[in-house]
């Protein structure tokens, strides 16, 4: 009899445990209220001007498509360097391989690179060490494109591109056009 009281009290229990109670001791934020917003303006826009000898139904041409970038405020451009063709001796490389301290060569500029694959801006992490001059000190990731090691500064932008000529060296050019080499 004391042992189907105490199953029967058990069974109570647990039920009224899963139960809701009347009272909520939790409190409620109330929501935001609506953000005021302004009445959206319109207005004609300008007729095109056709006065660069374009008609009206040839379709507009983008003036940068072959890849040239816009003046800076009204500065005059500077050519880039030609991208580097990959040679015919550049050996295949692993994300492995480029692991860990470098030396780094680039004109009378000589000093440490450490490669590490944690990821980042643009690739996986990279610090240099000791350089002088301004472009290897803005190296801060490196990446790997088939056979090609791209070197990155912290926005992203390419700084150096290199190929593999040999098991721990590469050669290249900065985006300036100036010989660099990483070797260990």
């Amino acid at each position: 009899m004391r042992r189907s009281i105490l199953i029967i009290l058990s069974c109570g229990l647990a039920l009224g445990a899963c139960s809701r109670l009347g009272f909520d001791s939790r409190s409620y934020v109330s929501p935001l209220p609506a953000a005021p917003t302004t009445p959206v303006q319109s207005s004609q826009l300008a007729p095109v001007d056709l006065t660069n000898g374009q008609d009206a139904e040839q379709p507009m041409t983008d003036p940068l498509a072959d890849g040239e970038q816009p003046p800076v405020d009204g500065e005059a451009q500077v050519a880039a360097a030609q991208p580097m063709a990959e040679p015919a001796s550049s050996v295949e490389v692993g994300r492995t391989d480029l692991l860990g301290g470098w030396t780094v060569a680039s004109g009378s500029d000589s000093c440490q690179l450490f490669m590490t694959l944690t990821t980042w801006t643009g690739g996986y992490r990279a610090t240099t060490r000791g350089c002088g001059s301004d472009t290897l000190k803005n190296v801060a990731a490196w990446d790997l494109n088939g056979k090609q090691v791209i070197l990155k500064d912290g926005g992203g932008a390419n700084v150096a591109l290199l190929y593999g000529t040999a098991s721990e060296k590469f050669n290249g050019q900065t985006t300036v056009g100036q010989p660099i080499s990483i070797f260990r």
